[in-house]
């Protein structure tokens, strides 16, 4: 998987979240980050493996799953993702028409429905609860348990807004 957008969208969170799901379920994992010096604002993304089998190396280069939540980052990977793969992008930042038809594609307004919904700054967590529903990387207790690993002890009062923001992900 590669998770992609601008620097303090929670990129980098979202990876984390989905990485550590799978080291709780035993799985062989690894969780490359990439970001530019300009940290906000600037672009940052990561790639996330997780397998049954030992992985030789964290890069990826043809993901089975893009999470984009921006058009530059939607523009640099669209095209390493693999034939059969699938793209969950937030529709609320791009709006541009993906002409592969080799992919599936879901757009999420998730920037909108956060903002909407009082999860102002969650929606990335919103495109990991629709990645959690169309892939079952894991089951619902798993992600809850990685999403409360993740939430540092002095942010421990976003955790419920962290679930809200999952679940309405995965009922889109």
């Amino acid at each position: 998987m590669v998770f992609a957008g601008f620097g303090g969208q929670g990129v980098l969170f979202a990876g984390k979240v989905a990485a550590y799901a799978g080291l709780i379920k035993g799985k062989e994992i690894s969780w490359l980050p990439s970001y530019g010096p300009e940290m906000r604002g600037g672009t940052a993304n990561c790639s996330v493996c997780i397998s049954d089998q030992p992985i030789g190396s964290p890069l990826i280069t043809a993901p089975n799953y893009l999470i984009a939540m921006n058009l530059p980052s939607l523009e640099r990977f669209i095209d390493a993702v693999e034939p059969g793969g699938t793209v969950i992008l937030d529709s609320s930042l791009i709006d541009k028409e993906i002409t592969r038809t080799d992919i599936t594609v879901y757009r999420v307004p998730s920037s909108r429905m956060a903002e909407e919904s009082g999860l102002k700054g969650l929606s990335n967590m919103i495109l990991v609860g629709k990645l959690f529903h169309e892939l079952s990387f894991c089951s619902e207790e798993v992600l809850e348990e990685a999403i409360t690993k993740c939430i540092p002890p002095r942010k421990a009062s976003m955790l419920e807004l962290n679930r809200k923001a999952v679940a309405l992900g995965a009922a889109q």
